[in-house]
């Protein structure tokens, strides 16, 4: 009987959302709980300064994010609050953490690698058979010449 006077209070329209944001608050409830398991300092001593920014923004944008929702569930506006501000601070955060990312994700320029690529790129069949002429005519010149013995001394 308490089950039907609870289907009563809301339209049956909105059913499916509200079993969306029911399944939605019970996994920030299962990722909340596993995030404070654990002594915070203990998991911030295991991360690196980027993973620990990255922490931080994450666990102050979604209470900010928690705390809009509330306003909304107030009948507050939330654009016309103070939390608009600090949600869009916290974005150009998370943007400049994310610029850091992608920097350290980012292709390298290996200059001998050009470098061959390019000389590859221009290859010129004359060039190359000119230059081997002119070193195996050095190689000749050289080879003509014996190389000069030292005299004994007695």
């Amino acid at each position: 009987m308490a089950a039907d006077s609870r289907t009563e209070d809301y339209p049956h329209e909105i059913d499916e959302q509200l079993t969306g944001f029911d399944s939605s608050v019970s996994s920030v409830k299962t990722m909340l709980e596993k995030l404070m398991s654990m002594p915070r300092n203990d998991l911030l001593q295991k991360l690196d300064p980027l993973d620990q920014a990255k922490l931080d923004l994450m666990s102050a944008y979604t209470l900010n994010s928690l705390f809009w929702m509330y306003l909304v569930t107030q009948g507050v506006n939330p654009r016309e609050h103070g939390i608009k501000q600090e949600l869009e601070r916290i974005r150009t955060y998370m943007n400049r953490v994310k610029e850091i990312t992608d920097k350290k994700k980012a292709a390298r320029l290996d200059k001998g690698a050009a470098a061959r690529f390019v000389r590859n790129a221009l290859y010129e069949p004359e060039e190359k058979e000119s230059r081997k002429k002119s070193a195996s005519k050095k190689a000749a010149d050289s080879s003509d010449t014996p190389p000069s013995k030292r005299s004994k001394q007695s």
